[in-house]
């Protein structure tokens, strides 16, 4: 997946475009998770598509919901989805930061052959 530590630090252009295949990981992750909070919200609480939309985006977003929800099942689907909204923003942030830590980890343990007396 990633380079061996034996291996030359990858050129920029490519690491852009790992950057770029792990943001968009991201953001397949993201919109997923917004889906099944969009179908929990109209299936579950029964609300209108568009306040659906609204709440699940909300929620993920980290904001807080805006229509009341009224039955037990729609309060425990919000519940539910809240703490898994939190875990998944630390999922995202994971796929997000882990090509840059992994450039960073590597850039300090590359063995640069800088012609001293070892050679």
């Amino acid at each position: 997946m990633f380079e061996h530590r034996t291996e030359p630090l990858l050129p920029r252009t490519l690491f852009h475009l790992r950057l770029a295949r792990y943001a968009a990981v991201a953001g397949a992750i993201v919109l997923g998770g917004l889906g099944l909070g969009i179908l929990g919200y109209h299936y579950l609480c029964h609300l209108r598509w568009i306040d659906a939309i609204v709440n699940a985006a909300m929620i993920l977003g980290g904001m807080g919901p805006v229509n009341n929800l009224e039955t037990n099942t729609a309060k425990l689907f919000a519940a539910c989805y809240a703490l898994f909204s939190g875990i998944l923003f630390l999922v995202v942030m994971g796929v997000v930061f882990a090509p840059i830590i992994h450039r960073l980890l590597h850039a300090f343990h590359l063995e640069l052959d800088d012609g001293g007396p070892d050679d």
